[in-house]
């Protein structure tokens, strides 16, 4: 199997400040965990998102803003997110990278889809930059490929909620998003209770507390998140791959190693055509945490899943992923 990777120099030019966690390096041990895969790599150079493309999700007034603050030097955008002139270009170009994957995919056989996008993208929405992203990557994606009629399940396993994406998507009954991710932490969002809002049934929701290895995720992965996606019938997989669940992770406290990834992308890559599934870096902050995450994802995902057990759960994970399971169980059969 082959995977099509886009990136643009740009993302290493994005600079966040000394000593800021979303660092360049996170792109080069990335670029280290795709090649160390085993996968031929197809590289790509991401694109400019057009602008038409970015206000089918964001408002021209925040687009038009980011432009002028990027443009004059850059700054703090909040306490989190720090930019600078080239980061302008590196925000359009991770805006565009998903799509170009997508339009590669469609005529390259055997293959899927890694986007290195820096800045990352999942707490953007339609008007705030947030978490250190400026626009969302991933929903830019989606609202494209929705355009055209098409089924979107976006999975995101950052240890972090998604609340740009499922603020941005979550009305569409036509786009599934799925998310894993520590309770009770930043952004403080993604309720189990957000399946009954908004487009019922396809905002789901499964925060696990501090501590949670692998054991419980992967019941939850094979137990819930691909039951659903399979009665979804998606037409595209849209992975926000975070590797900050990785139980060396500086900034959260999920207990995940790079094994439990290959084992979810494995799960993925039997449900859905690994050919139709692309992932865009989220993120991530141990770079040997990042490297290896990102080979074992690739491994799992081509056929070639690792074997080694997962950490354990403090009891009051399984408890967690129960009162999920309830209400997930509404709405899919689980």
């Amino acid at each position: 199997m082959k995977v099509v990777v886009a990136v643009h120099q740009s993302v290493f030019d994005h600079d966040t400040g000394a000593f800021h966690p979303e660092r360049p390096e996170r792109v080069s041990a990335t670029l280290n965990g795709i090649r160390r895969s085993g996968l031929e790599v197809v590289e790509i150079e991401a694109p400019r998102i057009e602008r038409s493309q970015l206000l089918m999700i964001h408002d021209a007034s925040y687009v038009d803003a980011i432009e002028a603050f990027l443009r004059s030097g850059g700054g703090a955008l909040d306490v989190d997110t720090f930019v600078s002139e080239p980061s302008w270009e590196a925000a359009l170009r991770s805006a565009g990278a998903v799509g170009a994957i997508i339009e590669e995919l469609e005529t390259t056989p055997d293959a899927t889809g890694f986007a290195l996008t820096r800045p990352p993208g999942h707490h953007a929405t339609a008007n705030r930059a947030m978490g250190f992203c400026v626009f969302n990557n991933v929903a830019v994606a989606a609202a494209g490929l929705r355009h055209e009629g098409l089924r979107v399940a976006i999975l995101d396993w950052d240890v972090h909620h998604g609340n740009g994406t499922q603020e941005l998507l979550g009305a569409d009954s036509g786009v599934l998003y799925v998310s894993v991710h520590q309770d009770a932490f930043y952004p403080y969002q993604g309720h189990v209770s957000d399946i009954e809002r908004m487009a019922t049934g396809t905002n789901v929701n499964i925060p696990l507390p501090p501590g949670t290895a692998g054991d419980v995720v992967r019941m939850g992965w094979e137990e819930l998140v691909i039951p659903v996606i399979s009665q979804f019938e998606p037409d595209w997989v849209l992975v926000s791959a975070g590797y900050d669940a990785h139980v060396d992770d500086p900034l959260a406290d999920l207990a995940l190693t790079a094994d439990d990834f290959s084992w979810m992308a494995a799960r993925l890559g039997e449900a859905h055509p690994p050919t139709r599934v692309v992932m865009a870096l989220e993120g991530g902050y141990d770079l040997a945490a990042l490297e290896d995450s990102v080979a074992a994802t690739l491994e799992g995902l081509s056929g070639a899943e690792r074997g080694a057990s997962p950490l354990q759960s403090p009891p009051q994970s399984k408890v967690a992923l129960d009162l999920a399971a309830e209400a997930i169980a509404r709405h899919w059969r689980v």
